[in-house]
């Protein structure tokens, strides 16, 4: 299933896509994408309704933040080999393991606005894994049945921010809007596997990131495991999984975004982003 949010900010309903890419409102069913939807027993009450039995919805409604609730952004850094590499950077013998704020949830279309003082604006695509049933300490084997879903995380980063003002890496992260998500939730049963899914940015239409997930250095299974031992993964947790090559940190020189610049990312089977940036 995919799932969505749609309509106005901050007012969004819960939907589906349906076969023919129609969204299709939920709001009989549920009142929203929450994290309890995500639970094996609401996945299994969304799978018994069928789609063409649902309204459908005309044109191209806004798609906001396809999950409600969300209650920590867990992101990993350095985690493709290539991005390690154009950074110069060692390996990690362990994920690196940072915060992004909730408060810089954003919709898949939005504006990503630049804020004040911000010179090193940077896009990162990345694969999300999305928490379904509570998660603490648990074994790579069992990793993976605590994951109810995937989504496309824009892990938006302020570069200045994030290096030359001390502190931690969640300090360039975690702007509003920095934290472009979705633009639908797609369910684990049919992602058949997240280390094969070819990933990508393009700028104003110029390809910048073209990577897969099988260059991950630490897979989804892995990394849900290892997050797990240091704190619980709550369902409704948002696992954003690292960048591969290609980011404008990583160029030479540094091409970062500026205002009228319009971001599109993808990835296999999750859809695709597109945002522009907006200054302040």
């Amino acid at each position: 299933m995919k799932l969505v949010r749609y309509g106005r900010a901050g007012a969004e309903k819960p939907g589906l896509i349906d076969e023919d890419g129609t969204v299709r409102d939920l709001s009989r069913v549920v009142k929203d994408i929450t994290p309890d939807v995500l639970s094996p027993a609401g996945l299994k009450r969304l799978r018994a309704v069928k789609p063409s039995r649902l309204p459908a919805l005309r044109g191209r409604p806004r798609l906001g933040c396809p999950l409600a609730g969300i209650g920590k952004i867990v992101c990993i850094g350095l985690n493709y080999t290539d991005h390690a590499r154009e950074v110069g950077l060692p390996l990690p013998s362990e994920p690196l393991v940072f915060i992004k704020a909730t408060s810089a949830i954003n919709g898949p279309g939005d504006p990503i606005v630049r804020p004040r003082g911000a010179v090193k604006l940077d896009y990162e695509v990345e694969l999300a894994a999305v928490i379904g049933r509570d998660a603490r300490d648990v074994s790579e084997a069992d990793a993976m049945k605590h994951v109810a879903a995937y989504c496309i995380v824009d892990d938006v980063s302020e570069r200045a921010f994030q290096m030359e003002h001390g502190g931690t890496t969640t300090k360039g992260k975690s702007a509003d809007t920095f934290a472009p998500i979705g633009p639908w939730l797609v369910t684990a049963d049919e992602v058949r596997d997240p280390q094969a899914l070819d990933v990508s940015t393009t700028v104003n239409g110029e390809s910048r990131q073209r990577g897969s997930t099988a260059n991950m250095i630490f897979g989804v299974r892995q990394l849900v495991a290892y997050v797990s031992r240091f704190m619980s993964l709550r369902a409704g947790d948002v696992l954003s999984t690292g960048t591969p090559a290609g980011v404008a940190h990583g160029m030479k020189p540094p091409r970062y975004l500026q205002p009228g610049d319009v971001v599109e990312i993808g990835i296999t089977g999750l859809g695709v982003q597109k945002n522009r940036v907006a200054g302040r």
